[in-house]
């Protein structure tokens, strides 16, 4: 008895320990992440000048605090309409991009999970073996193939080439090896179709799944830079991320609205993830794992 009793409280100091140690750990990264964005939005409300000046400060000098930088961007005046022109096309890519994705991934991770059939597993790991393939050696070729197509300058040559993400194809193959084939089984039972069973039966099981990747799809083709700069050749087609890029160059940077609108691009992010959150923290632990 006194045994046990000792082993439970070496066990629960060990317990607190670690529990102290991790909560410390996860208080700094939050603070490493955070410090960035803070120091952004308190920027966001002062002269751009005191940006090259001072750098990104957390000071709360009230002094210099205005509202300038947003006014510049809602005065309706040329550079709120190119940047709110920017704004819809990055809102516009985005949709397209996350609908197409998930669509198609949702199709091949299915096949690729639910049925068995040749070379199965030799198309899995040409899926997997992408992902070990940098984006910046693969640019070239897939320019390329966008100038060959006669797609530059096109949301089309800019959605193609990542249409079928691999991480996205293994996120929902490694979320639906969880769940029973007899599912399958049932609805052909009960006289569905393949399509049938695939769209009505699984699909709606897995939505956590969609609304995971819904957000990080949608991340990544909100803030995507280097590709839709390289494919659109034309201004009025800029996203936010080229057009916010274009307004550092040698022959002036434009900090007041360059460093507010890059806080106010935050939003639509921020609403995706608010919009998926309920679903986001399932998705991502089931996925993680093969039940």
């Amino acid at each position: 008895m006194a045994g046990n009793s000792g082993g439970n409280k070496i066990g629960g100091t060990k317990t607190t320990i670690l529990t102290v140690l991790s909560t410390g750990l996860f208080v700094v990264l939050s603070a490493v992440i955070v410090f960035p964005v803070f120091a952004g939005f308190l920027a966001s409300f002062r002269p751009g000048y005191l940006l090259t000046r001072r750098g990104l400060s957390i000071d709360l000098d009230f002094s210099t605090m205005t509202l300038s930088n947003y006014q510049l961007i809602f005065n309706g005046g040329t550079d709120s309409q190119r940047y709110f022109r920017a704004f819809g096309n990055s809102l516009f890519l985005t949709f397209v991009t996350v609908v197409a994705t998930l669509i198609i991934c949702f199709f091949v991770a299915y096949g690729l999970s639910m049925y068995t059939f040749k070379l199965q597993g030799l198309l899995f790991f040409l899926v997997i073996a992408t992902m070990m393939v940098p984006f910046e050696i693969l640019m070239l070729p897939l320019y390329q193939e966008i100038i060959n197509m006669n797609l530059t300058d096109t949301t089309v040559g800019v959605v193609l080439p990542g249409i079928c993400g691999a991480s996205t194809i293994f996120f929902f193959r490694q979320y639906m090896q969880s769940l029973p084939k007899e599912l399958l089984e049932a609805g052909r039972i009960d006289g569905a179709s393949e399509y049938g069973i695939c769209v009505r039966i699984m699909l709606p099981i897995v939505k956590p799944a969609f609304a995971s990747m819904a957000i990080l799809t949608s991340m990544g083709s909100w803030n995507n830079l280097l590709w839709p700069m390289l494919v659109y050749r034309s201004t009025e087609k800029f996203t936010l991320p080229v057009y916010l890029n274009g307004l550092l160059s040698p022959y002036g940077n434009n900090y007041d609205i360059l460093i507010a609108g890059s806080m106010f691009s935050i939003l639509p992010v921020l609403v995706v993830f608010l919009c998926f959150q309920s679903y986001f923290i399932d998705g991502m632990v089931a996925g993680a794992v093969k039940g």
